[in-house]
């Protein structure tokens, strides 16, 4: 991509709306705009960046045995109706609408019960068992409070992952196999050291849930984390008992603020009997399939990375995710540097690097504040200089190193 081509702009100033970090750098850097409150577009450098987290969920999905579907935004009441999570007094944050004809309908905030009920046509036998189902959807809530970016949204992409299972003890071999995916996911997208495998309320489900909690001061959570075992409580669930429990020593535990990027839940039976669910086993006889559901945000995500891996220049991508890896700037305008710079960018495509190339015609300064704003991992300049000493200027983007190689 020339960047003279590319339609986004960046900023200088903060967005007057914006109070969350995340928020104020992606919109300067022109990854996402703002449409109203909780709500974004995502603009070509921030859709890059979202599919390639996307991407790395959904490779993780599919080895966990994992199969993608698409479910509908829109809901009928009856299926959430018989769960008892239809009423606003339950739920409140539904977003509701009527079709012309006054039918009222939904738009979905989570999916347990679609896809409990879609289920049902395709699970009758325990032949027919387990199953992960998983999906990259839309969804909508109706939050009181939107005013932390990317990180409380009232519409978003959720990757929302169900399993179904003839046994608990089936279903906590895979939980634990989707925990350990998790884990992966966050190490692969860089916030793996500083995200924690956390305890949390299991609600009338199970004793415990997992959230997976990413140590940062914008973070709405609290947090306790034991370091050297590599575990942490949420705040919720913090007892003596429970501590005693986990084998926690309560003096070992530090109280960090915290971002909940993704969690796990243990649902039992509760939505395959409310709807309907059920499978017969060896000998028989009909049982309620068991469920766990598995949530991520990418775009959550997304915010998370750019609170904590940035500087007060700007974001600071890891290659696995940056939308390009290398920021190609050229200065000056004479022949020869637009000539070498051209060059450079077509062997680096041809390379199959992907590059973001800086031909515009603007000063050297705002080249590099840009591109410190948009934070690429490597940063290569063409100028009279270089081109005299034969050399390229590369710059790594995360710890700030400047080293000279040979070019010809």
């Amino acid at each position: 991509m020339r960047q003279s081509e590319l339609f986004t702009k960046t900023r200088r100033e903060n967005p007057q709306d914006e109070v969350a970090k995340n928020a104020q750098l992606l919109v300067r850097a022109g990854f996402i705009h703002k449409e109203l409150a909780g709500v974004y577009s995502y603009l070509p450098l921030g859709l890059k960046t979202l599919n390639k987290i996307i991407g790395i969920i959904r490779e993780e999905m599919l080895a966990l045995g994992g199969q993608e579907v698409f479910l509908t935004s829109l809901q009928e009441p009856e299926k959430w109706q018989k769960s008892g999570r239809w009423s606003d007094e339950v739920v409140d944050i539904w977003f509701k609408t009527k079709l012309g004809n006054e039918t009222e309908l939904g738009l979905a905030n989570t999916h347990e019960e679609a896809l409990a009920s879609l289920m049902k046509e395709q699970i009758s036998s325990y032949k027919d068992l387990p199953k992960y189902v998983f999906q990259f959807q839309t969804k909508f809530r109706n939050e009181k409070r939107a005013k932390s970016g990317l990180l409380r949204t009232r519409e978003f992409i959720m990757k929302d992952l169900y399993s179904f299972s003839k046994t608990e003890e089936e279903l906590a071999n895979f939980y634990d196999h989707a925990a350990q995916a998790y884990e992966k996911i966050f190490k692969r997208v860089g916030l793996g050291e500083v995200t924690y495998k956390t305890f949390a309320s299991g609600g009338s489900f199970s004793q415990f849930s997992h959230e997976f909690q990413t140590l940062c001061e914008a973070g709405e959570d609290l947090i306790y984390v034991d370091e050297g075992k590599g575990v942490a409580v949420n705040k919720e669930v913090l007892t003596d008992e429970v501590l005693s429990q986990l084998n926690l020593d309560k003096d070992n535990l530090k109280e960090k603020k915290a971002i909940e990027v993704g969690n796990i839940f243990k649902l039992g039976t509760k939505y395959s009997e409310a709807l309907g669910l059920n499978y017969k086993n060896e000998s028989g006889e009909v049982l309620p399939v068991v469920m766990g559901s598995y949530g991520i945000g990418p775009g959550r995500l997304l915010g998370t990375m750019a609170e904590v891996l940035s500087d007060d220049k700007g974001l600071v991508w890891p290659e696995a995710v940056s939308p390009f890896q290398v920021h190609l700037i050229s200065l000056g305008q004479s022949e020869a540097v637009k000539a070498e710079a051209d060059k450079i960018y077509a062997d680096l495509v041809k390379k199959g690097e992907e590059v973001l190339y800086d031909d515009r015609d603007l000063a050297a300064g705002e080249k590099f504040a840009d591109a410190d704003l948009i934070g690429l991992p490597k940063r290569i300049v063409v100028s009279e200089k270089t081109l005299a000493s034969g050399k390229l200027e590369v710059k790594d983007r995360a710890s700030g190193e400047t080293i000279y190689i040979d070019h010809v």
